[in-house]
């Protein structure tokens, strides 16, 4: 499992990412430097307890949002699933297929 460190940042990252803010705006709408932000998000560093509640709000979610990290797998786990669900399926075979031309 990875550090909750790192877990944490890739959740304030994806959460400000979809809030469509900076990471200057997010830093100071929580009153903290944005190189700390920076340093949350890559894992390197962990927020105050006293900003959790700001960070939260200004995200727009619960505390515990900030910690639920679920739904992030790692690259082997997901490539894992893929696969699996690609030789059982020939349907889900061709739905990713099309999913894949279009980001490509």
């Amino acid at each position: 499992m990875e550090d909750i460190k790192v877990l944490f940042g890739k959740k304030v990252k994806e959460l400000r990412i979809k809030k469509k803010l900076s990471q200057e705006e997010l830093a100071e709408m929580i009153d903290i430097a944005e190189r700390n932000l920076s340093k949350i998000e890559c894992g390197k560093s962990f927020i105050r307890a006293e900003k959790i509640g700001k960070l939260a709000q200004s995200l727009n979610v619960t505390p515990k949002d900030l910690f639920d990290f679920g739904h992030q797998k790692d690259l082997n786990e997901i490539r894992e699933e893929l696969i699996q669900n690609i030789k059982n399926d020939d349907k889900n075979l061709r739905i990713l297929y099309q999913l894949y031309k279009i980001i490509q």
